[in-house]
């Protein structure tokens, strides 16, 4: 019989099988709840107060001038720059026919989708809006604040058109859209309240369906007179702000008392629990807007329909208004760079 000793010596050793380097998972790194960046209007804000703000100091210059008597004014040193006809008050004049002319591009690109690559349709309102906001204060440089017959009747279709259009945006605000600027289903608004439900649930620690509950606001039954449906969406606006200020009071709270902790930051330090709650309450602010935007939608959307049929003949009037007084003023020859 074979030496067992000897085959145990011949036999190779077998090597013990080392265990596999299992990787490391990665430090979860703590999530938010809102992906924060450069507000896109802040420069639309800047340059807004900026034009305005130069417009009003050209205003306050020549008060003295415009509110003098017509009869003074021709023997006013500043007569030669703040008349209508003057370098200032022509200047004024010529950059308002093309802002006028600038805001009717913006229905060209609403009309035309060959045009999206010049901008989104909502970015292109609020350049519209921004344009237009400082018309008045041109035409009243332009004018000299001397608005008497086709002037006044210009001047009178421009403000409404200018009031009518930041009514526009408001209603357009509560339409629920993509980014893009297409209006969204209500299929498409559900599943975003869903996913903004899961990430407040997720940061606070709580259960979606709580959170859901929490955060249920009252919405009345459509209005279908015009007046009540402005007045609705006013409320509505209202309640939820008072809405948000509310919650913010109970998390807070309960943060302290300590209820919940935010889960960012049991992952890792680098978020403050103020952060954390600002950014759980401007979620909670924006899934009840989009809550009272579903249930009032057919309202708005008719609102907006008669905006449209309000708006455009003041604009049509202010548009034939312009081009009569332009093409008087050139055929008389009443220039400064004639």
């Amino acid at each position: 019989m074979p030496d067992r000793s000897n085959l145990a010596r011949v036999q190779p050793k077998r090597e013990r099988p080392t265990p596999a380097s299992t990787p490391r998972r990665p430090t979860p790194r703590p999530q938010k709840l809102i992906e924060k960046g450069p507000d896109p209007r802040m420069g639309d804000r800047i340059a807004l107060v900026l034009i305005l703000g130069f417009l009003a100091f050209v205003n306050a210059i020549g008060f003295e001038y415009y509110s003098s008597p017509m009869a003074e004014r021709v023997r006013s040193s500043w007569h030669e720059w703040l008349r209508p006809s003057g370098y200032v008050g022509q200047a004024a004049g010529i950059v308002a026919l093309l802002n006028f002319a600038f805001l009717w591009i913006y229905p060209l690109r609403k009309k035309y989708k060959r045009l999206a690559w010049t901008g989104t349709v909502g970015r292109w309102l609020d350049i519209h809006i921004l344009t237009a906001l400082g018309m008045p204060l041109l035409l009243t440089i332009h004018a000299a604040w001397h608005m008497r017959g086709l002037i006044g009747l210009g001047f009178a279709s421009m403000m409404v058109v200018v009031a009518s259009g930041v009514v526009g945006r408001y209603l357009y605000m509560h339409i629920p859209r993509s980014l893009s600027g297409v209006e969204l289903t209500l299929e498409e608004v559900g599943n975003r309240r869903r996913t903004i439900l899961e990430k407040i649930a997720e940061g606070l620690g709580l259960e979606v369906a709580e959170v859901e509950k929490t955060l249920a606001i009252h919405v009345p039954t459509p209005s279908r007179s015009i007046i009540g449906g402005f007045i609705q969406l006013f409320t509505a606006d209202l309640e939820r702000w008072l809405m948000a200020r509310r919650l913010r009071k109970r998390w807070k709270a309960m943060l302290r008392g300590g209820s919940f902790s935010f889960r960012v930051n049991r992952q890792k330090r680098r978020v403050s629990e103020k952060k954390a709650l600002d950014e759980a309450v401007q979620l909670a602010t924006r899934e009840m807007e989009l809550e009272q935007q579903a249930r009032m939608l057919g309202a708005t959307s008719r609102l907006f329909a008669f905006w449209h049929v309000a708006h455009r003949p003041f604009a049509i009037t202010a548009a034939i208004a312009v081009v009569v007084h332009v093409t008087v003023v050139v055929w008389l020859g009443q220039t400064w760079f004639r």
